[in-house]
């Protein structure tokens, strides 16, 4: 049996297709679903899984020994939003939570793969390298990075990144991101506008050494993160904290010219002052380093980001059903590119 947490959100809910796709089904998923407007419950509509189990009932049913025959557990769960202001509750939630699955899963000796972020990393000064002797020395810019930094310190001393591995997710796009209101991704954004009035925004560079919307990030395709999940899951000796990118830092003007590509049109882009309490803490570079991640074993190609965005468009935002779907895989799959 395989538990994800959080496994009815983005990269849950897409993982766990990949493992419907191994034809595995014995996967318990806990989460919380919210209103049926935001539309989460969607994610699961389509796929296959043992059980449902709400988020403030696992722990208890963990702890109780409910679960048996359990081989790994992805917690994935945790209060996602870089903007989120209350610091007790991102302690509670990606701290004090993610330590009790932590603590469960050593003394049961059961794999553990968990969600780290590339927020860690903060202004990116002191680089982007997944080196665990580092931790300490990083500095988040928000509380949500500093709740995903605590736990990846308390799982260094702990001796828990001995047998875990811990995932910087860098910026991750791609199909079931829809719940995610503020937090989706540009693509997905740049889609919307597109469709509405023509034109996508971008913010303006207020630094000389970057011209509007060259801006960089490392943008990876949902379906390159489960990869690297499906193979941490098949090897258990690896452990450790991995950046999970595509590394390379592309533009958000690279970004938006390929989802104009991708519906046949041509770009239109606006760009508008940026916030002024965004100024002082905006990342205009990341890349993530996958060095570490290519020496453990991980070998395939990351998508290009022209065809991430190109099978993201065409086959799921610009499609009847933007979902991951065990029924219409054959005609959402391009066997050529993936």
């Amino acid at each position: 049996m395989i538990i994800i947490t959080g496994g009815a959100g983005f990269i849950g809910s897409a993982l766990l297709w990949e493992l419907n796709m191994q034809g595995r089904q014995d996967i318990v998923v806990v989460d919380t679903l919210g209103s049926t407007a935001t539309g989460q419950w969607r994610n699961l509509s389509g796929l296959s899984f043992a059980d449902f189990i709400p988020r403030d009932n696992f722990l208890p049913l963990l702890e109780s020994g409910a679960f048996t025959g359990i081989t790994a557990v992805i917690h994935m769960g945790a209060i996602s939003a870089t903007t989120e202001t209350d610091a007790d509750l991102l302690i509670e939630r990606n701290f004090a939570y993610s330590k009790s699955i932590a603590a469960y899963c050593m003394k049961k000796n059961i794999r553990l793969i968990y969600a780290s972020s590339a927020a860690t990393y903060g202004d990116g000064t002191a680089g982007y390298e997944d080196d665990e002797t580092r931790i300490d020395s990083l500095r988040p810019l928000n509380m949500y990075g500093y709740s995903k930094q605590l736990f990846d310190r308390w799982a260094l001393k702990q001796g828990v990144l001995e047998h875990a591995a811990g995932l910087k997710f860098f910026n991750v796009y791609g199909p079931n991101e829809y719940h995610k209101s503020d937090m989706t991704s540009v693509v997905y954004k740049a889609f919307n506008q597109i469709r509405e009035n023509g034109q996508v925004s971008l913010f303006k560079s207020h630094r000389p050494d970057y011209h509007d919307g060259e801006q960089m990030r490392d943008f990876v395709y949902i379906r390159d993160c489960t990869a690297i999940m499906i193979w941490l899951l098949d090897h258990p000796e690896i452990s450790g904290i991995f950046n999970i990118g595509s590394g390379e830092a592309r533009s958000f003007n690279d970004l938006v010219n390929a989802t104009f590509a991708a519906l046949n049109l041509k770009p239109a882009i606006n760009y508008v002052p940026m916030p002024e309490h965004l100024q002082g803490r905006y990342q205009y570079h990341t890349r993530a380093e996958i060095a570490k991640l290519r020496t453990a074993g991980f070998h395939k190609p990351m998508t290009p980001l022209e065809e991430g965005v190109g099978d993201y468009v065409r086959n799921y935002l610009d499609a009847e059903t933007p979902y991951y779907d065990l029924q219409s895989i054959h005609k959402k799959i391009n066997h050529k590119d993936f």
